[in-house]
């Protein structure tokens, strides 16, 4: 685990983590706070309950939340308001942080959420290589063009974290499979991919990656074809009808796509109302289905565009 998550905790919370053993800090994925409940900590191994120091089970205040809140926002609500609004904040390196309590509704819509009742930090991780056993399945040598391709996993599968990856690689490029390195645009809506802190990336993304960070994906994909001329263009966690439109411009643009989605597997990904129009048009021609049954981006298999297995 990244020690610079627990500068985002209470100090309390995060001396109780420090004092894990050194396996177990490495395996959590996930740290939750839930008020007048335990700590919660959870691995790819199971789950962790931390005693306190009288070796009591460490239940999270009300003030603990409180803390570990205003840590997080800096003391200042108003700067991070959309944020706020989808649940989320994201904190250095990556680190996304959920959190629930009373939404505020403003026209039928959540304005924002006060009265935190829970905190889920999800701990990002860099796997520098774990992408490279797929570039020569993604990779078309003849036209020397990336696929355009769509990772398909369940919550804590690793789809940002071998989507970042793939960024990295097809940015500088692979020599083992010819493939020489490509500008490559990243739309990081939620700053978990490039782990951007004032808009400079945390985490590797390649030489030729140009980042717009913080921005809504739909938006951001149609700017920066605009604007960087790409040739690859990558985006996480697709699935709204705005996303599909702005990924049609990009197809029509010629440029090539990554991008994840949540899913089960590719039959369930079928069923998406919202795909159906580019699914139909074969606009995806790898499937990349993830699983975590032998760890983070445990990859299952590799389809091509009529759903058939590519070995």
């Amino acid at each position: 685990m990244a020690s610079s998550v627990l500068k985002y905790l209470p100090v309390n919370i995060a001396n109780i983590i420090a004092n894990l053993k050194e396996w177990q800090k490495r395996e959590v994925i996930e740290i939750r706070m839930r008020v007048n409940q335990p700590l919660q900590l959870i691995s790819y191994e199971g789950e962790i309950f931390p005693l306190d120091e009288k070796n009591n089970p460490c239940i999270i205040t009300p003030l603990d939340l409180e803390r570990a809140f205003m840590i997080l926002v800096k003391n200042s609500y108003y700067a991070i308001e959309r944020q706020l609004a989808e649940g989320f904040l994201t904190i250095p390196g990556g680190h996304r942080v959920g959190f629930t309590g009373q939404a505020v509704l403003e026209g039928g819509e959540i304005r924002t959420i006060k009265n935190i009742n829970s905190l889920n930090y999800r701990i990002s991780r860099q796997l520098p290589g774990i992408a490279g056993g797929l570039i020569k399945k993604i990779f078309d040598s003849e036209e020397g063009n990336i696929y355009n391709s769509l990772i398909i996993g369940p919550p804590l599968s690793g789809k940002t974290t071998l989507l970042r990856d793939m960024v990295r690689l097809i940015s500088d490029g692979d020599e083992r499979y010819g493939l020489k390195g490509k500008k490559v645009a990243l739309v990081d809506e939620r700053s978990e991919i490039a782990g951007a802190y004032n808009g400079i990336p945390q985490n590797k993304i390649g030489k030729r990656t140009d980042l717009l960070d913080n921005c809504p994906k739909a938006r951001g994909m149609l700017l920066l074809i605009r604007a960087m001329s790409p040739e690859v263009l990558a985006v996480d966690e697709i699935g709204h009808r705005e996303d599909v439109l702005a990924l049609e411009e990009v197809i029509n643009a010629g440029v090539k796509i990554l991008c994840t989605i949540h899913g089960r597997d590719y039959y369930s990904v079928l069923q998406r109302p919202s795909l159906q129009g580019l699914l139909a048009g074969k606009a995806f021609e790898r499937y990349i289905i993830l699983s975590n049954r032998a760890g983070i981006g445990t990859v299952e298999m590799v389809l091509d565009a009529s759903g058939k297995e590519v070995k």
